[in-house]
């Protein structure tokens, strides 16, 4: 199988097992872990390691981790001798005057141990409370160990018995020996491991413990009973409580007499017994000085007392933050030992579930009992500063990003942690408050490059999630981090009602990108989905113009959407009023300073759909605002109108001022196409609108000769009827009647259409002449202009016949070369 499988028995029979993956000491693996801790730590656990294994050379000399297994049986081996100096140093205090031979020297090899033990914590990596990362540098682990308990442990070391002998038995001397009582602390932290072990049971520690305590206490106090009395000269030693005490038959009168381990007992019993408050009478105290620490001693029993009593009831009634721990650590084992689980996974979980235990400030602890309303303003309150700074966020709206605040959740990663793998799905953003991280970028061999470091403000999982593709690099943590965290969901229903803060944030999200060159490579795809988000909001509002939803069209324009956006279509949202007859739509949009007359991709206006379909209200409205059908080919438009016979359409369009001798790209005007078609109501309306019976097409045909060859008489007498009206009225021949009813003017710009806007200069407005040189010639006198070449429309075209210019038309004089 090429995995190696380590049992490890649990409280409850369970086993737990530990997979280590060969391959993956071998190779990296993508985003692994395991390496980054096994670096980290600078050990591999293998049968095969030397004492020095453990250690990890660093460029400034030599570290122990102190997860070690040499180093932890050191630790184990000191315990020991912290017990015993723990017990012997009151017994020494009380008991001698000066070791004896055979316990001086095994003092002194205590003392060699400590000493040791001192040297091996100048080289000792530690975990920094702050930023959780090990520290391996020699420097920072000796600053914090001489800024600690050095000082405490190199006393503790010193032999006190030589040098109380050497100062001439000084009692004062003695005082320090009980600077070594500091080595209980090693005792303590051994407690403290026990009660966290799963594999021990959780109330055989606590009780053991709290004997511990009560033995030690008593212990301490039966030293101190016993050194009171012998501190008083020898002749009165009979007036102290061991000196006066007679118990039966038997004195204790001549009491340094008596062996050492009956002293020991008799003063143990005395502590015992005042420490229960029994007081049976045959103990007691002689001296002023006996009593005045019986008081104290009873006064503090009493807190001691509370302590056990409160221990012991909290085994019964269960329910403590380090049973629970137990607990779900025990559950947490189960859980991975049936689903074999492999070790980075294992450890992840497990460092989680140490950190929530080590650390009082998780949210879900502390938060879960109080209201949404309550935490909403703790979550303003803590988080609104981080979040403000998120460049992400720059220039959205306060609501917006309190929006973001209220749903934010807090988390607490290890370093090494992996948060985000490349080419995952997240649905997950997160904001860096304290720590920092790094983004990798793995590639198909799996190799490692750091694409660069997150700090705090920053925010990582919004590419992903705001452009919906896999996320483009793997993030690890690289110190303790305390990030905030917004599920994908709540953060797109956000966005969905302030949509003008999510185009800020996509815009944001660009402009943070580009100072990146690594991620210029997201930049088409982040592009893609800010057109595409301003497309969905154009559709938005012109769904409730479309609809008449005015309430909604006022929300979006007022959230900051753009009422002059157009639709796949060139639409806007008042060519959907204007078409559906919306009028208290089509003037608020007005009053919003839109585009009046803006055309769509087909040409149509505001003005033309309210006309198409009847509306002749807004048509009013529109009209009255400065509205214009403005048709860029008004000719063939008509003759399209006019073909389909829509009679009520045609007399709607041209009670709005469109010229009915437009002419189409041959030359035809709409009454052409009437005469040729027999449209007999057609042609009335149009010659009742001015249009012209002379009117030549490009075959040289007029509307009187096209309905001749149709054939309709009604239509032929019409046309027959408007001829003579027109001439009579006009007494010159007909293409002078033409030009002189109904003239055309231009507009004549001297630039060419395709110049900047720095080029360009105002034009002038002329009539029409009979050809095109004499256009020119009198656009080129008004305008100062050296002689033109040639008369240009909008796209560039050049004209040579004077009958293709339209009135209104814009024409721009030019030389050839230009």
């Amino acid at each position: 199988m090429g995995d190696d499988i380590v049992k490890k028995e649990v409280s409850d029979g369970e086993e737990e097992y530990e997979v280590e993956d060969l391959k993956e000491r071998l190779r990296s693996s993508r985003a692994s872990r395991f390496n980054l801790i096994a670096n980290q730590f600078g050990l591999l656990h293998s049968n095969s390691q030397s004492v020095f294994t453990g250690i990890k050379h660093l460029s400034k000399g030599f570290v122990i981790h102190p997860d070690n297994r040499w180093y932890r049986a050191w630790t184990k081996f000191i315990l020991i001798w912290a017990l015993y100096s723990s017990f012997f140093t009151p017994m020494e205090f009380a008991f001698f005057r000066g070791l004896p031979e055979n316990l001086f020297i095994l003092d002194i090899a205590g003392q060699i141990a400590f000493l040791l033990d001192i040297i091996l914590n100048f080289f000792l990596a530690y975990r920094d409370s702050q930023t959780y990362r090990m520290i391996y540098k020699r420097t920072p682990i000796a600053l914090r160990y001489l800024k600690s308990s050095f000082i405490i442990d190199l006393l503790s070391c010193m032999p006190w018995d030589v040098i109380y002998k050497a100062c001439g038995r000084k009692e004062e001397v003695r005082y320090l020996l009980w600077i070594r009582l500091y080595r209980a602390r090693k005792v303590t932290e051994f407690f403290h491991k026990m009660e966290k072990d799963i594999r021990i049971n959780y109330q055989f520690t606590r009780i053991v413990k709290l004997i511990a305590v009560e033995l030690y206490c008593t212990h301490t106090a039966a030293c101190i009973f016993y050194y009171l009395a012998t501190t008083l000269p020898p002749e009165k030693e009979g007036y102290t409580w061991i000196g006066s005490l007679k118990l039966g038959d038997y004195s204790y009168s001549h009491f340094r007499e008596i062996d050492i381990w009956t002293r020991y007992t008799t003063s143990m019993y005395f502590a015992i017994v005042t420490m229960a408050t029994v007081g049976y009478g045959d103990i007691h105290a002689v001296n002023l000085r006996e009593m005045i620490f019986i008081m104290i001693y009873v006064s503090f029993d009493m807190i001691l007392g509370a302590y056990l009593i409160g221990n012991m009831t909290a085994l019964i009634v269960k329910g403590s933050k380090t049973e629970k721990f137990r607990d779900k650590m025990t559950d947490l084992i189960k859980y991975m030992n049936r689903n074999r689980l492999g070790r980075d996974i294992r450890d992840q979980i497990k460092g989680h579930l140490r950190l929530q235990y080590e650390s009082s400030y998780t949210e879900a602890a502390v938060l879960q009992d109080i209201p949404v309303s309550i935490r909403a303003k703790i979550s303003q309150t803590l988080y609104m500063p981080c979040i403000e700074k998120v460049s992400l966020f720059k220039g959205c709206s306060s609501e917006f990003v309190n929006q973001i605040v209220i749903r934010l959740h807090e988390e607490f990663f290890l370093p090494g942690e992996v948060i985000m793998e490349q080419g995952n799905v997240v649905d997950q953003l997160y904001f860096v408050c304290h720590g920092v991280l790094e983004e990798v970028g793995v590639v198909e061999d799996g190799s490692e490059d750091t694409v660069s470091y997150l700090h705090p403000n920053s925010s990582f999982g919004e590419i992903s999630i705001l452009c919906n593709i896999p996320q483009p690099y793997t993030v690890r943590v690289c110190e303790l981090c305390r990030l905030l965290r917004i599920d994908k969901q709540s953060f797109a229903n956000i966005l969905e009602i302030y949509f003008c803060d999510g185009r800020k944030v996509l815009t944001n999200l660009l402009e943070g990108k580009e100072s990146n060159l690594r991620l210029k490579q997201l930049e088409s795809d982040i592009t893609f989905h800010i057109a595409k988000h301003e497309a969905e909001l154009a559709l938005r509002v012109n769904s409730a113009a479309y609809h008449g939803d005015l309430y909604q069209l006022k929300g979006l324009i007022r959230a900051g959407a753009d009422p002059n956006k157009t639709d796949y279509d060139g639409r806007t949202p008042l060519h959907l009023a204007a078409s559906r007859g919306y009028g208290d739509i089509a003037l608020f949009l007005i009053q919003k300073g839109v585009d009046i007359n803006v055309k769509d991709k087909f040409g149509n206006t505001p003005l033309l759909e309210a006309i198409k379909y009847g509306h002749d209200g807004v048509a009013s409205l529109l009209v009255k605002e400065g509205a214009s059908l403005n048709l860029d080919d008004a000719g063939n438009f008509l003759c399209m109108v006019v073909a389909k016979g829509d009679s009520d359409f045609l007399k709607r369009v041209l009670s709005n001022g469109i010229d009915p001798n437009s002419r189409d790209y041959d030359h035809r005007t709409p009454l052409h196409v009437a005469a040729s078609e027999g449209l007999y109501l057609m042609a009335k309306l149009l010659l009742e609108a001015g249009a012209s019976v002379f009117s030549k097409d490009r075959w040289g045909n007029t509307p009187l000769d096209e309905g001749r060859m149709c054939g309709n008489k009604n239509l032929i007498k019409l046309l027959e009827d408007a001829k003579s009206t027109q001439l009579s009225e006009f007494p010159y021949d007909s293409q002078d009647m033409i030009e002189k009813k109904h003239p055309r003017k231009c507009t004549v710009f001297p630039f060419h259409p395709w110049d900047g806007k720095e080029s360009r200069r105002h034009g002038i407005v002329l009539w029409v002449p009979r050809n095109i040189e004499e256009l020119m010639k009198i656009a080129a006198d008004q305008l100062d202009f050296p002689s033109g070449d040639c008369i240009l429309s909008e796209d560039g075209g050049k004209f040579f016949d004077i009958d293709m210019i339209n009135d209104g038309q814009k024409l721009y004089l030019v030389k050839e070369t230009h």
